[in-house]
């Protein structure tokens, strides 16, 4: 059998660390099968209570674990991560869970001004976590965040190839850095997994040269280093399927169906929540 993967996201932005798993593991012996669930029924997760968000996100992966039963389960979504994380490794001790933070980590080791940027959602901006990651990787340096109400659905219609507007994503980073201790930024992190899909636009549209650091590729090699220690016999020529799941009532969207037919998602199929 293939390895199994459950990526979990409210939107398209987990798609990021599904297409880096699935280039990243042609250099292995890996045979992986990657079920995706989108929680877009209540997109974007950014504008949600936390209480509200937990109690959702563990019961959500806990009837995923039981129906899909994954060898691994990838939060592949900065706000989900930062407050359901520890809740979803205390209910669900025997499964395996990565995460994804922003990569304040990286941004500290290479900055040369020791002032970074984070272009997050509003709710991540603002979450207790990040002071928290902060104050362990990056003490030495200034971080300024800002909160985009926009960019995650701006990225939903850059992936869907649907018509948007680049003066807004250049206005977005504008904000970031007109923001105050900004103008010595070197070094963006990038703080929603949907950005991934806005990164071309935004080192084309920055007026200034910036690092800008997408955690896509360092989520998906995590992930594929914990299956490499497991002690497992994978069977290359095994058949495998990639079921992409979401949970708004069904409707027809071949935009976004284009897009994740090349990944091995052939259809979408409807997860009660």
């Amino acid at each position: 059998m293939p390895y199994h993967i459950l990526a979990f996201d409210s939107g398209i932005g987990g798609l990021g660390i599904v297409q880096s798993l699935q280039q990243q593991s042609l250099n292995t012996s890996l045979n992986l099968s990657i079920d995706y669930l989108e929680d877009n029924l209540i997109f974007p997760y950014g504008e949600q209570e936390d209480a509200f968000l937990i109690q959702r996100i563990v019961h959500l992966i806990g009837i995923a674990i039981d129906r899909l039963e994954p060898d691994l389960v990838i939060i592949a979504c900065n706000t989900a991560s930062t407050i359901a994380l520890e809740a979803l490794r205390e209910h669900y001790p025997n499964t395996t869970f990565v995460g994804c933070v922003p990569p304040i980590r990286w941004a500290a080791r290479i900055s040369q001004t020791k002032h970074i940027g984070l272009l997050a959602t509003r709710a991540t901006v603002q979450r207790p976590y990040l002071k928290s990651l902060k104050e362990q990787f990056a003490a030495d340096c200034q971080l300024i965040g800002y909160g985009s109400p926009i960019l995650a659905k701006i990225a939903e219609q850059v992936f869907r190839q649907e018509t948007y507007d680049p003066k807004d994503i250049e206005q977005e980073i504008n904000n970031l850095l007109q923001m105050p201790h900004a103008a010595q930024i070197d070094t963006v992190c990038l703080g929603c997994t949907h950005y991934t899909f806005v990164l071309p636009h935004l080192q084309s549209l920055s007026p200034r040269n910036i690092q800008w650091l997408d955690p896509a590729n360092a989520v998906a090699k995590h992930a594929l280093d914990l299956i490499l220690q497991q002690e497992i016999t994978f069977h290359i020529n095994t058949p495998k399927q990639n079921n992409f799941y979401y949970t708004a009532l069904p409707q027809e969207d071949k935009a976004l169906l284009k897009q994740i037919t090349p990944m091995g998602y052939t259809e979408r199929v409807h997860f009660p929540s």
